[in-house]
């Protein structure tokens, strides 16, 4: 918090109505209105409760999000249900100059709180239920309006829209820009503003992510880290106060084409399950449960090997995997030192990372399932990477590479809480570069895999599920690097 009148020490109290009671009613440089009402000691946080103030005639309103349970009754109760709730507390004094005395000092010290002022609001019509508009003007524009907060809305019209939005923006304009949808919106807008001749300071805007799509993972992640449901109104509340967090960016590389990935790579029965299950969309997210029953019995693995930095906390771990070390120069392809020599014309190139001293290791195929997480949570009810951090400068590894057909549905159905990393035919570690080399199913060298990178088709296998579709990338070496702390978000405080 910058310095201002705000953090003067000052304290003012007086009898004063509130929402129609009269009570004694104290506000002091910590920030906090505190009441006593029936006998109960009450109080309000201005930063953590109030979104925004404003003076009405005789009257100041203060608009609030409140936690509905255990507010103990009185001026600011409501139902008992979780979450939180618009709620309006009215301030009269005895004098319009007294009036004028509590509107100042609760406006300084809202102002001075650094939150954002104006956000480029994406809504994404076509994400998950359709539903992301409904949820912008049901919930998130009123919360916006109740903050004072200024936001220019735009509709994403069709895949890539909005990275090329981001890629345009004036970025001058705003304090932030927010996502309505799943997390595909947020990949996009992180892609475009890296795309920028101005990334290094296109990348610092803060962004928002309000869950409205199927998967949430990154909203689910930020919210779930300070133990919040994953709402619109939670998500819409922490954008408003302003927190911000860093978080890991992975750039993955195949020659001169570039992707950067916030939230996982999969290859093998993850990605099979998350794509091909596309077929049986009309079934809802039921589809993921159903798809990964059908894959599991229907088995298959895939030939390939896997080259990795493992991070400093496992070296020791992966020693006990089978694998082996494997000079720099053995490697399919390694951009030795990733140099942004050009980055006026080509925008961002990946992190500047000596990758050779260091030490490498290679797992061999065949594999049942790869899985690199860059945050905790990839789906509102899946948690692959429990121990995943958002600014930890490393990648999660889940990989499996046999498992019995039962012991499988297992260890998917524990992925809800996170407990699949226990079991004894999952490998989970973190790494600081990865390199894949996908290959072909054991039991057809004519089909390969399907290449899935934060929910969408990276690359397609000859044989795979619509393998005539253009993608991005082939399927053949990808090479992955993070950059940590890369890109910002608001977020919960934590």
């Amino acid at each position: 918090m910058d310095k201002s009148e705000a953090e003067i020490p000052f304290k003012i109290s007086e009898r004063i109505t509130l929402n129609g009671t009269l009570i004694p009613l104290t506000f002091n440089s910590d920030g906090i209105l505190r009441w006593v009402d029936g006998g109960d000691e009450k109080s309000l946080s201005l930063e953590k409760e109030v979104l925004g103030v404003s003076m009405e005639d005789s009257r100041i309103i203060l608009k609030c999000a409140v936690k509905s349970n255990g507010c103990g009754g009185g001026i600011l109760c409501c139902s008992p249900t979780e979450g939180l709730v618009r709620k309006s507390l009215v301030l009269e004094a005895s004098s319009q100059e007294s009036l004028q005395l509590w509107f100042q000092k609760l406006r300084e010290f809202l102002d001075s709180l650094g939150r954002p002022k104006r956000l480029f609001v994406l809504v994404n019509p076509y994400g998950g239920k359709k539903s992301a508009l409904q949820i912008f003007v049901d919930t998130v524009r009123p919360l916006l309006e109740d903050a004072e907060i200024q936001f220019t809305l735009q509709e994403t019209k069709y895949q890539l829209h909005a990275k090329e939005l981001a890629y345009g923006l004036d970025l001058t304009k705003y304090d932030g820009v927010v996502c309505v949808s799943g997390d595909g919106i947020l990949v996009e807008v992180v892609n475009g503003l890296l795309q920028r001749h101005d990334w290094d300071t296109a990348i610092k805007m803060p962004i928002g992510v309000i869950p409205a799509g199927t998967g949430n993972g990154v909203a689910k992640s930020l919210l779930d880290s300070v133990g919040d449901p994953c709402s619109a109104v939670g998500a819409t509340v922490a954008i408003i106060r302003g927190h911000k967090t860093s978080l890991d960016i992975a750039t993955i590389s195949q020659g001169k084409t570039r992707f950067f990935s916030v939230l996982m790579l999969a290859w093998g029965l993850v990605a099979d399950i998350d794509i091909e299950s596309e077929i049986w969309r009309w079934m809802g997210g039921a589809r993921l449960d159903l798809y990964a029953v059908k894959r599991i019995f229907q088995l298959r693995k895939y030939n390939g090997r896997i080259h990795f930095i493992p991070a400093s906390d496992f070296e020791d771990y992966t020693e006990k995997i089978s694998h082996k070390a494997i000079s720099v120069q053995d490697l399919p392809f390694c951009s030795l030192k990733r140099k942004q020599t050009d980055a006026q014309e080509s925008g961002y190139l990946g992190p500047n990372i000596d990758l050779e001293n260091m030490n490498w290791r290679t797992i061999e195929g065949p594999f049942i399932s790869v899985w690199i997480q860059n945050v905790p949570w990839g789906s509102e009810g899946s948690m692959p990477a429990p121990n995943a951090k958002f600014s930890d400068g490393y990648l999660d590894v889940i990989l499996m590479k046999d498992c019995p057909k039962l012991g499988l549905l297992s260890v998917l159905t524990s992925l809800s809480n996170g407990k699949h990393v226990k079991s004894p035919h999952v490998l989970y570690f973190k790494v600081k570069s990865f390199i894949l080399e996908p290959g072909s199913r054991t039991k057809d060298s004519t089909k390969g895999g399907i290449i899935d990178c934060d929910g969408e088709v990276l690359a397609r296998g000859n044989g795979t599920y619509k393998c005539d579709e253009k993608t991005l990338m082939s399927y053949d070496n990808l090479q992955i690097t993070i950059d940590q702390g890369l890109a910002t978000l608001f977020c919960p405080p934590l």
